[in-house]
């Protein structure tokens, strides 16, 4: 604890009232152009620090309260607190390794010094020469001689954050949050140890790391949608990749043993509490090894990480224990989902009976789905969920693994493995399949998906399959999420808080960005002013073919319609939900003070980035129905009209003025 701790400025307590901001910082860059008026640089060039706070805490533990040194440091850090007594005057700076904080007495400093120090505004960068003392209250400091600004904060910091309004500022201006929450900067610090973990392991274990291309011209390794973008050299369609896999494993056909890549991967999906459009995976693959290998390699390397960042064996996440000590057993899908329905289930289980049990639990089930992909969407839907220590969950149907190699005594299972761990997969792997003929079958496949409507299939690779004939060892191979298990060692609760800059959507009245760019391109009128309500992604209304249904001719009493009660929400959080291409899941303040979720089957019209924030009409009174797994307590309010064979819906959206909760009459 520092002398001055807790202890806030008077420009802090205005920084934090939004009408107050913009004087706040016309008043700082006033401050700023007088120091260069008067010959004064506020940003000079260099700097020479070779001292910080948590060494010297380390050094100087044992220093007796009032006692000085002559010891000589140099500091440098943000001002985060500073008060002044008389000729006395504390000022707490913070580095990356910490807090310190400066014990400043006018008879120890030159008069130019002195002067600065009482125009240091909270937020600013100093560097600081002194010698280490501790106070008579015992706090220990540096007693500066020289001062030096070294960066002038024209923007003031945030008194506090918290709430979910904040969460979105912290997101989008992490610079802002790292610097006021040293719980971030641990997370991120941990995210580096982790990730350095991962590549110790790898390289100790005779792994080389490589490098594959982020553009490919083919859309494989994964069943996901990608990201298109274009090559103006080549005048070519370009997708980011999705997948390194089957760069990876041509690296087998040509003489590699064992190889590996940490990267970033791009899929143009939704955004969840476990889902990012771009992420970072290690996939590896192993010559002459199968599915033992990778279960050896997957417990090693989590484990070795989490040791890394100084977490015992049993760890804590989001109110779970989770125990990573020992052997991580591994369990039969069919097992799973028998358990979870109560009631044995196998591949030779009829397919009328598997997709019953499938629309029970509120899974869309189409027609064409065989035993094994209705097992496979009973899994995901509630298996998955139920599992919490580390499991290999294996024998995964060949619907649902189309690269992985196939059981020889059962062709309908193949050889997979995911980790699954608290509910979610934290890897997934294969004996990789080698034979050139099936693999080629399987894209075909792949592509007749494709060519049904499934964006999400792969494409047919000619070229991998070439290099399959060429010859590929037997082999296994793995993906890791490194961002779920950092989650998981770090114990946060969204992708979002381990990612330090995470997908957003733009800010209100942003003109920046790709669409504002194109629209000035396009001369739009306005492109960077704000909407005030959110478009329908379906385009725009043509009302000579809209048909809207007649109003009901039967009366409703009046008591009857005054049981409904219809509520001003307001959106805080708002994701897709997964397996559902239509189900958006809404976290609502409806006035109560408790949380209330809802799902609504509007992903076809609206992303749900573009809702958190809005406020919109709900009935609030409706009994909770089960959808996906989940709760739903209410219903959305929307306009619906028919154009033609389609369905339009725009949702009802209200002056954010009006207060949640309140009741519409």
């Amino acid at each position: 604890m520092t002398d001055i701790e807790n202890e806030q400025t008077a420009a802090a307590a205005s920084a934090a009232a939004p009408d107050t901001l913009n004087d706040e910082r016309a008043h700082r860059l006033a401050k700023r152009a007088a120091m260069i008026e008067a010959g004064r640089d506020p940003y000079p060039e260099h700097c020479e620090v070779t001292d910080h706070a948590a060494d010297i805490e380390t050094r100087y533990a044992e220093l007796a309260a009032g006692e000085d040194t002559t010891d000589v440091v140099k500091v440098a850090g943000r001002v985060v607190a500073k008060r002044g007594q008389g000729k006395i005057m504390f000022v707490v700076l913070r580095d990356p390794s910490g807090d310190l904080q400066l014990f400043c007495r006018i008879n120890d400093m030159p008069e130019d010094a002195w002067q600065l120090l009482g125009e240091l505004d909270l937020g600013d960068i100093v560097a600081a020469e002194g010698v280490v003392v501790r106070t008579r209250r015992g706090q220990l400091s540096v007693a500066p001689r020289a001062l030096t600004l070294l960066s002038k904060a024209v923007r003031p910091l945030p008194e506090k954050f918290h709430g979910l309004s904040d969460k979105e500022t912290r997101y989008r201006q992490r610079y802002v949050d790292l610097i006021v929450n040293e719980d971030v900067r641990e997370t991120f610090r941990k995210r580096s140890a982790i990730i350095s973990a991962f590549r110790r392991y790898m390289e100790e274990t005779g792994y080389m790391e490589v490098e594959t291309p982020i553009l490919q011209t083919i859309q494989g390794g994964a069943t996901a949608k990608p990201f298109i973008t274009h090559f103006n050299a080549l005048n070519q369609e370009c997708y980011l990749r999705i997948a390194t896999e089957l760069h990876l494993k041509r690296l087998l056909v040509g003489g590699f043993e064992r190889v590996f890549e940490i990267g970033r991967i791009f899929r143009n999906e939704g955004m969840d509490l476990t889902h990012n459009p771009e992420f970072t995976t290690m996939e590896a693959y192993r010559a002459y090894s199968d599915l033992e290998g990778m279960k050896e390699l997957a417990e090693g390397v989590i484990k070795a990480a989490n040791a890394a960042i100084g977490n015992p064996e049993v760890i804590e996440y989001q109110g779970a224990q989770i125990d990573l000590s020992g052997t991580w057993p591994s369990r039969p899908m069919t097992e799973i989902v028998s358990d979870a329905l109560g009631r044995e289930v196998t591949l030779d289980t009829p397919v009328e009976e598997l997709a019953a049990a499938a629309r029970e639990a509120g899974i869309e089930v189409k027609p064409e789905w065989t035993a094994g992909k209705l097992i496979a969407e009973l899994y995901d839907e509630i298996g998955e969920p139920s599992i919490v220590n580390p499991t290999f969950v294996c024998d995964y149907p060949v619907e649902v693994s189309p690269l992985a190699k196939r059981f020889e005594d059962d062709p309908r299972l193949t050889h997979r493995f995911e980790l699954v761990i608290a509910g979610h997969e934290y890897a997934n792997a294969f004996s990789e399949l080698n034979d050139p003929v099936d693999q080629a079958e399987r894209f075909r496949k792949q592509m007749e998906e494709k060519a049904g409507g499934d964006d999400e299939a792969m494409e047919y690779d000619e070229d991998y399959v070439r290099a399959l004939e060429y010859g590929m060892p037997p082999a296994g191979g793995i993906g890791i999420g490194i961002d779920r298990v950092v989650m998981l060692l770090t114990d946060s609760a969204s992708i979002r808080d381990v990612l330090l800059f995470p997908h957003m959507k733009p800010e209100k009245g942003s003109g920046a960005g790709a669409a504002a760019a194109r629209a000035a391109q396009e001369g739009a009128a306005g492109a960077g002013a704000a909407a005030s309500y959110v478009p329908n992604k379906v385009p725009t209304i043509d009302y000579s073919k809209v048909a809207v249904e007649p109003l009901f001719a039967d009366y409703v009493d009046f008591e009857t319609f005054s049981k409904s009660d219809f509520r001003a929400v307001k959106v805080k959080d708002c994701f897709a939900v997964p397996k559902s291409k239509k189900l958006l899941q809404f976290t609502l303040d409806d006035g109560t003070g408790e949380d209330r979720t809802i799902l609504s089957g509007i992903h076809a019209y609206y992303e749900p980035e573009d809702l958190i924030g809005r406020t919109l009409i709900a009935i609030t009174n409706l009994p909770p129905r089960n959808m996906m797994g989940v709760a739903s307590c209410g219903m959305i309010i929307s306009a619906v009209h028919q154009e033609g064979d389609e369905e339009r819906l725009n949702v009802l959206m209200v002056d954010d003025a009006i207060p949640a909760g309140a009741k519409l009459y």
